[in-house]
């Protein structure tokens, strides 16, 4: 059996075998939607785990941060996460942590996809060094994410005022800093999460005002409050680099009780889209049961629409 330091040597040459063998592959950040998205056509979509799933364990101290890849695979069979900066916040420069973040990740054959960010400030900021800082914030997990193999990183487009004010304002924002990850070939995808974000046609005009081919969306099933699901996710769906499973309680029959998967999955598809889809599972039951059910419920959607 290979020691670990000799396995991820392995792992490493093997790494690179691969991308030579990859002819005209591009890594820019306007090919990156492109490159996610094809990830394997065939089955329409791919299965992620955003680490959120399993804030419970996390919090409480079953699980540690440096073994969520660990966990996606062995629990699951998952083979690609999201990762939650409120889990390692204190470790976005912190290289020695990114580098055994990263290495066990790869361990386990596991696909490190982007990096979820929250608490870093109002990117729509009314004010303008309240906003600027918000921006600069944000830097250190565009950097971390990069280190650690990601496309992307999730932010949300907080603001104040009114619909067309908090608009101009947060594209501004993004902008700033959908700017400053096209230097390091990464994307910048906004969540509906709270506010006038969970508002699709907002949001679908915030991503055309910053006009940027690496500023996009996340949409997730939830968090549109009024804002009908499905139109929301059907406004964001032509800007998506990542889509987001959200799922609470299921039925006897495995369904989903807020929202109609089979619905919701067909419009993902019906936008071009064939990229990962990640489970958030956000219900007060058990966590591992609340992944796995999703789980079973995207596979059976998925070969439904084979």
């Amino acid at each position: 059996m290979l020691s670990l330091a000799n396995r991820r040597t392995f792992l490493k040459q093997s790494s690179i075998l691969s991308m030579g063998a990859a002819v005209g592959r591009t890594t820019n950040a306007a090919t990156l939607h492109a490159s996610e998205n094809s990830a394997n056509t065939d089955e329409l979509f791919q299965i992620s785990l955003a680490e959120w799933s399993l804030n419970k364990a996390i919090f409480g101290g079953k699980i540690d941060n440096l073994d969520f890849a660990k966990t996606a695979k062995v629990e699951f069979g998952i083979e690609a996460i999201e990762y939650v900066n409120q889990f390692f916040k204190n470790k976005a420069k912190d290289q020695k942590y990114l580098t055994e973040l990263k290495a066990r990740a790869a361990d386990h054959g596991v696909k490190n996809l982007l990096i979820m960010i929250d608490g870093e400030g109002a990117l729509g900021a009314a004010d303008t060094a309240q906003r600027k800082q918000a921006v600069e914030n944000h830097y250190k997990w565009v950097e971390a994410a990069k280190s650690l193999g990601c496309h992307a990183i999730r932010v949300n487009a907080q603001s104040a005022g009114s619909y067309p004010e908090q608009l101009k304002l947060a594209a501004d924002g993004l902008r700033r800093l959908s700017e400053f990850a096209q230097t390091a070939n990464m994307n910048i995808l906004v969540e509906n999460h709270g506010g006038l974000s969970s508002n699709g046609k907002w949001l679908a005009g915030v991503i055309k005002t910053v006009a940027l081919p690496n500023c996009g969306t996340l949409p997730d099933f939830g968090n549109f409050a009024e804002y009908d699901r499905y139109q929301g996710v059907q406004e964001t769906m032509p800007f998506a680099k990542a889509v987001s499973a959200k799922s609470h309680h299921f039925d006897k029959q495995g369904n989903e009780t807020k929202t109609d998967y089979f619905k919701m999955l067909k419009i993902v598809v019906d936008a071009g889209y064939h990229g990962y889809v990640g489970i958030e599972y956000e219900g007060g039951g058990d966590e591992f049961a609340g992944i796995r059910a999703t789980q079973q419920l995207l596979t059976r959607v998925r070969n439904t629409l084979l």
